[in-house]
């Protein structure tokens, strides 16, 4: 892979995509490919610049630097000079000046990661930019759904939720879709517009017929941080129509469930669901680890 940054799922291909998953794959098996291959960032110094709030993609991005023997320093928003009036360019020079070999960031803006690679000399990874694209939860999502599901082609993939606020939804839909896969979006239509089968998937209002022939389940949050206006009556109707229960909105046994976190319970999915033998949930944390190895590894190496 030739990119000098991991900007998003768009813009990558399909063999891009396979490589990346693939190479996970061995750092989780530790067994690689190329018997040569002692993969180690010792001696490179990767920066966690987030600046919106995180907790699984900055501790797994900080965990997968320092397995590969990295040095990693993460820096959080009211810890830097932004709230001093300093520009993100300014401080992501400033930063590369100080020796940084990477930047992994976070920021609220669509387009952040791609601007600061525009303009600084080391890889950006974009670990979420507003809500344009998370390219590293979709990679663990996909990681994960291979896992077990196999091949992706023609699995039924329904995503439920906050679609057009999310940038999960956004990676997720151009993965799935690279690999074969039918993807379903399903909930209210204020968050699920119609307009969105223009990106060649099917829209659903019904959560039944959503759900009762999906392999697999992905769930979102409601993104209340992206959001000026209410986009449903109260939290309780949208539970009521959208939110999966063990009672009476049970998707098919066979149907395993994601959801990238952090799970509003009794909103979007019930405890005995989200803790049920269905659920991949803790799957997917553990596989963010080996996936994001294998993007700091090819994008920093």
């Amino acid at each position: 892979m030739k990119r000098n940054s991991f900007l998003g799922i768009q813009e990558l291909s399909a063999d891009e995509i396979s490589y990346l998953l693939d190479f996970a794959e061995e750092f989780k098996r530790n067994k690689f490919s190329d018997k040569n291959l002692n993969p180690t960032l010792k001696g490179k110094r990767i920066v966690n610049l987030f600046l919106e709030p995180s907790t699984r993609t900055r501790i797994a991005f900080e965990v997968a630097a320092k397995s590969l023997d990295a040095d990693i320093i993460s820096i959080a928003e009211k810890s830097s000079s932004l709230t001093k009036g300093e520009s993100l360019r300014d401080t992501a020079s400033n930063i590369q000046a100080l020796g940084a070999d990477a930047i992994v960031l976070r920021h609220s803006s669509p387009g952040s990661a791609k601007y600061l690679s525009d303009i600084i000399d080391v890889p950006v990874i974009n670990a979420g930019d507003g809500a344009h694209e998370h390219p590293s939860q979709a990679l663990l999502d996909l990681f994960t759904l291979r896992d077990k599901l196999g091949d992706l082609q023609e699995k039924k993939i329904t995503i439920l939720g906050d679609i057009l606020f999310s940038r999960v939804a956004r990676s997720n839909i151009w993965g799935l879709k690279k690999l074969g896969a039918k993807i379903t979006l399903a909930g209210p239509s204020t968050l699920v517009p119609k307009k969105l089968e223009k990106l060649g998937v099917s829209v659903s209002y019904n959560l039944n017929n959503a759900i009762e022939k999906a392999d697999a389940i992905m769930l979102l949050r409601i993104q209340h941080e992206r959001q000026t206006q209410t986009h449903f009556p109260s939290l309780e109707e949208y539970s009521k129509m959208f939110g999966l229960r063990s009672s009476d909105c049970k998707p098919p046994n066979k149907t395993i469930i994601l959801h990238p976190g952090p799970i509003n319970r009794g909103v979007e999915i019930d405890s005995m669901l989200a803790d049920s033998r269905q659920s991949v949930i803790l799957d997917q944390v553990k596989n963010g680890v080996n996936v994001r190895k294998a993007i700091l590894y090819t994008y920093c190496s």
